[in-house]
């Protein structure tokens, strides 16, 4: 990153200086009519405007221990009621912004204890100060300035200074990001007008924001996964493309390695079914939705593929305001071949595997590596997810109540491992003894290849069973011309343990003979085969639990359960649609895992 010692030297004169120039709008508008595309965002960010218009202004209430339901609505409503200002000239949607405005900065605080409250709170409150700016009048612009300054940009600097809430500016996660890039975008806002409080936040903001930048290397992947990675992105973006838009320059941030690549986590993170690679605190079947800061990430990155992805979604669902600040100038790029398999690195390492792109039916598996203690992470490492038939067979559950004692204490003992979505028992990873994976444990992908029929990826877990294993390791395998999928997991036991191979579903599921077992759900069936040992049964099990946990209603696991193993033990289970199972299994051979080709580390 290039210095910043006079950081406000080159600030863009006037307003509005934030991520949409006049400049740009008028581009924008001159082109709407020839672009239908545009025309529909457009729309859609209208009548969302309009649906504002009658919702009560915003009120100081809490949610457990956050306002954050509020900042975040307030930083909604602003995009919106902004741009159709800005679009339009209609004075209404001006109106019912500056009210908005005017109530949360009559708040007595944004709430600094959770400090994502109040970072949310002042980007969206200096994005309308800065957007409205020209048609406020001096009073109006003065108490929206004070809020931003003394309820936002003071209380980030004594953060900064070591407030105990402040802890967030030496962190790597979501929370630099969101926190750094809102104060970021506040500064720039009141920058002229208070250009000593604005540079000290700037060059303390600037100076942490990279310690999460730099997660993103080597390969754009988000250890908090894909979930996370869509709201520490969006904040990334905000702050860079402020600085883009307010001084002429990002300041270098937008050269750390990774950042270049980080589009593509979230389009092969997601399944055929549409749903994310549902590692650690996500969502219950998060789906893949509108991620506007890709046009922003195409655009810088030169890399039409994330443009082309990103309108597909904006054409096809309700387009947000990002989408109409970072429209592109081509809105025919299209999307360039990618290949099918691919494996990120960093803190948590993913492998991803398909057969095809634009089939919805198309099979799809997912295995992550990494490290147990990386911020919102479960007791993980190996678990898989499957897509096949258009349908989530095996299934992360996400997250559970953020609000439940505990929760956050997640070193070894911690309460986090007592509940049931965090632990083991809940994800598609192996078990010995029933026991929990280690708290403090890692694992690394060791072996990753992919050629035309054939995809695998392999994991050495065996940091996570010790003392109770010498050696885990799994091998997830994309096989048989691309048909099916194999779980391969393998251990050397010191000592009697019992061996159990599960995973975790939404299916019904019959148990049949023979090691076999059929899956259905949404009309589909999906087979089942143990592979070895050969006299190994499949078992069901229910993954209901009691309240205030969530009781994960119509959830199962398919259990294989070897009792009493020691020394060199294998499990193997090969997964097709039920119609591709017989054929599959009569090409698959095992070998172990140190003999699957490709490249090891």
């Amino acid at each position: 990153m290039t210095g910043v010692n006079d950081v406000l030297a080159t600030l863009r004169d006037g307003h509005p200086r934030l991520l949409l120039t006049d400049e740009r709008l008028a581009e924008l508008k001159r082109r709407v009519a020839d672009d239908p595309l545009l025309a529909k965002i457009v729309a859609d960010v209208i009548a969302q405007a309009d649906r504002d218009l009658d919702r009560p202004v915003l009120q100081y209430v809490l949610q457990g221990p956050r306002l954050l339901s509020v900042s975040r609505e307030l930083v909604r409503r602003t995009y919106g009621l902004g741009l159709a200002w800005r679009w339009t000239g209609q004075a209404k949607y001006r109106d019912r912004l500056v009210e908005n405005l005017l109530a949360v900065c009559a708040f007595d605080d944004w709430h600094p204890e959770h400090f994502l409250d109040t970072a949310e709170m002042a980007h969206g409150v200096a994005v309308g100060y800065d957007w409205l700016y020209n048609a406020l009048d001096e009073p109006t612009r003065a108490t929206i300035r004070d809020a931003i300054v003394r309820h936002g940009l003071q209380v980030g600097l004594a953060g900064f200074e070591g407030t105990p809430w402040g802890w967030w500016h030496r962190v790597s996660h979501n929370w630099n990001q969101v926190c750094n890039g809102g104060l970021i975008v506040a500064a720039l806002a009141v920058a002229e007008d208070e250009p000593a409080v604005a540079r000290q936040t700037l060059a303390r903001a600037l100076a942490s924001l990279p310690l999460a930048l730099r997660q993103y290397g080597p390969d754009g992947a988000w250890g908090e996964g894909p979930g996370y990675w869509g709201y520490a992105t969006r904040y990334t973006v905000y702050a860079l493309a402020s600085l883009e838009t307010a001084l002429g320059t990002d300041l270098g941030l937008s050269d750390i390695p990774g950042l270049d690549r980080a589009g593509e986590f979230p389009l092969y993170c997601t399944g055929p079914t549409g749903y994310y690679f549902n590692y650690a605190d996500s969502g219950e079947l998060n789906a893949r939705g509108p991620l506007p800061s890709l046009l922003w990430l195409g655009r810088r990155y030169h890399r039409p593929a994330y443009v082309a992805e990103e309108l597909q979604i904006a054409a096809a669902r309700r387009a947000e305001p990002r989408h109409l600040i970072w429209y592109p100038d081509d809105s025919a790029a299209k999307a360039l071949p990618r290949s099918l398999d691919k494996r990120f690195g960093g803190e948590v390492e993913v492998a991803l595997l398909r057969s095809a792109w634009g089939d919805a039916d198309a099979l799809w598996v997912a295995v992550k590596a990494g490290d147990n203690q990386v911020n919102h992470g479960h007791l993980d490492l190996g678990g898989f997810e499957l897509d096949a038939l258009g349908v989530r067979w095996a299934r992360d559950l996400g997250s559970d109540d953020y609000n439940m004692p505990g929760y956050w204490e997640g070193k070894g003992g911690g309460r986090r491992w007592t509940y049931y979505r965090m632990r083991s028992i809940s994800h598609s990873v192996p078990l010995l003894d029933g026991a929990d994976q280690d708290p403090l444990a890692t694992a690394r992908l060791t072996a990753f290849h992919s050629a035309a029929d054939r995809g695998h990826a392999v994991v050495d877990l065996t940091k996570a069973y010790q003392p109770a294993a010498a050696k885990v390791a799994r091998g997830v395998a994309l096989l048989a011309g691309r048909t099916a999928v194999l779980v391969q997991d393998e251990f050397d036991l010191p000592q009697p343990a019992e061996v159990a191979w599960g995973m975790t579903t939404d299916a019904a599921i019959e148990v049949q003979a023979g090691g076999r077992a059929v899956l259905t759900l949404k009309g589909r069936r999906l087979a089942a085969r143990i592979v070895e040992p050969a006299a190994a049964a499949f078992s069901v099990e229910s993954a209901r639990q009691a309240a205030p946990q969530k009781t994960n209603e119509g959830v199962s696991r398919l259990v294989v359960r070897l009792p009493g193993r020691q020394g060199p033990v294998c499990v193997a289970v090969l997964l097709a649609p039920a119609d591709a199972m017989d054929a599959a299994a009569a090409s698959v051979k095992l070998v172990p895992l140190d003999d699957w080709e490709g490249p090891k580390e």
